[in-house]
Parts: C-alpha cells; structure tokens; sequence
C-alpha cells in the first residue's frame, strides 16, 4: 500500500458505494481498488494520466473508469453519499 492509498477502513466506505459489475466474462485483472488509486494519484498529484504509476494498473484502463463514471453520474453520487454519511457521524 502506497502513501496516498486507500486504507482498508476508507476502502470498506466507499466499496458499498460503488456500481456493481454485472459483465460476464474473466474476472477482472486490475481491482477496483487498485484503479480507483490510480484515479486519486493523478487527481491528487495532476501528472498527465500516463504518468499513473503502473501498480495501479494500465492508464487507459484508469482512465476509461474515470471519464465512464463521471459521465454517468456515479461520482457525484459517491460523494453525495458519502456527505451524507459524514454528516450523520457527526
């Protein structure tokens, strides 16, 4: 686990929260987690996103996941949620 990774209590937060995979097929190489790094290094550094460190997988692949959820929504509803759910341990 790197500096700037998700713990596991951050990750058992957000995992929930998260669309579920529903493609058939091989399992995935990369994990969530792991791509979701990826995203939070290039977001929390700005390095071009082929400069992601290759531990959190292919760039293309970090990225596809990052432009397909902010398109969809599924960003702004994680955080929305996770708002909520920070305002209500308060």
């Amino acid at each position: 686990m790197g500096r700037g990774d998700l713990t596991d209590k951050q990750w058992a937060a957000l995992e929930p929260l998260l669309p579920k995979g529903v493609k058939a097929g091989r399992p995935p190489v990369w994990s969530r987690r792991q791509l979701i790094d990826g995203i939070r290094f290039r977001v929390r550094t700005g390095v071009p996103w082929r400069d992601v460190p290759v531990e959190c997988g292919p760039w293309g692949r970090i990225y596809d996941l990052f432009r397909r959820w902010q398109r969809d929504g599924t960003w702004h509803r994680v955080l929305t949620q996770l708002q909520k759910s920070s305002h209500l341990a308060l």
